[in-house]
């Protein structure tokens, strides 16, 4: 009997190793600091309206002394997060470039897991209740243009992971409303994965994905996190995403293709889809070795999506590429 006892004390101190070697490892892949809050100009204020008998919500930044007439970004959080995930995640970064360039920018909430996107596949429903996160986010610029006199000319989205894809759906089916868009982390959903509707031509949009992202492959292929959690469907790659939106702007040629590198040695690559007006662009930036990460120096990011590098400074990116477009 002894035996048997100290045979089931072993098992059951082995085990209970296991799961503390698994929790370690766990927040190993998943654990990372809160960035430092930066000293900002500005307000960050929450407030929510009701779109089609729907309260949504939202988080807006309005550096101090913002002018008549300034630019108005919109970010868009990923799958499963919201405003302050992204504030943080990015490090505070849309804020402090609307510091330094005088611009207002608004966080939206999706109303589900995930925004409805082109995807056909996404947790979009609360309750049975599927609301129309497009609209919401067209009534939400109307609302931020009255209260600040922001410029309608000069409204741009950007949108990171499920962001980005949302970013893409307001390209192809909201062209009018945006001067340009960027899609950070995403790729076009493949054919059967599809259920946008686009129309006439696109806005400039900007692409920003890593070669080596375990969540959504650069080289097109099913979205998912280690072939086990958050499936969303297939998506075509990064470069014929980019191809995508060229062809639909009917801009003809191969594009300009220039690589940099960045102090850590990382290889960055801009290739530029240019009409001949100049007025519509189409850029593919390629993170070569980045994964699931939107490059920045001030936060984190969780050794499970992959390697992060700190540069390049991808909201500086996205804004270098927004302020092109206004000009």
């Amino acid at each position: 009997m002894n035996r048997i006892r100290r045979f089931l004390v072993r098992g059951l101190l082995a085990f209970l190793g296991l799961l503390a070697l698994l929790a370690a490892l766990l927040a190993y892949l998943i654990y990372t600091p809160d960035p430092e809050l930066p000293q900002l100009s500005g307000t960050l204020s929450k407030a929510s309206m009701n779109v089609d008998g729907v309260e949504r919500s939202y988080r807006s930044y309005v550096p101090k002394d913002l002018p008549k007439g300034a630019p108005l970004v919109l970010v868009l959080h990923g799958s499963g997060e919201g405003p302050q995930a992204l504030r943080m995640g990015t490090g505070y970064g849309f804020e402090r470039l609307a510091d330094q360039h005088g611009f207002a920018v608004v966080y939206p909430k999706s109303f589900g897991f995930d925004w409805n996107d082109c995807s056909s596949i996404g947790d979009t429903e609360v309750n049975g209740v599927r609301a129309d996160d497009a609209a919401f986010l067209d009534a939400l610029v109307d609302k931020i243009i009255t209260e600040l006199g922001v410029d309608p000319q000069r409204v741009f989205a950007a949108g990171v992971s499920n962001g980005g894809s949302m970013a893409l759906r307001l390209a192809l089916e909201h062209p009018e409303r945006y001067r340009a868009v960027a899609a950070a982390l995403a790729n076009v959903p493949a054919p059967q994965n599809f259920q946008c509707h686009p129309v006439a031509q696109t806005p400039s949009v900007m692409i920003v994905n890593g070669t080596a992202d375990p969540l959504v492959p650069y080289a097109g292929g099913e979205i998912n996190l280690l072939g086990l959690f958050y499936k969303g469907g297939q998506v075509i790659s990064s470069t014929a995403s980019a191809q995508y939106l060229a062809d639909r702007n009917r801009i003809a040629g191969n594009p300009k293709v220039s690589v940099t590198q960045t102090a850590q040695g990382a290889r960055v690559e801009h290739a530029l889809w240019q009409a001949a007006d100049g007025r519509t662009e189409v850029e593919l930036v390629s993170l070569h070795g980045a994964g699931h990460v939107l490059p920045q120096p001030w936060a984190r990011r969780p050794r499970l999506l992959g390697p992060a590098p700190e540069a390049p400074n991808g909201p500086a990116l996205i804004w270098a590429f927004f302020a092109r477009q206004s000009k």
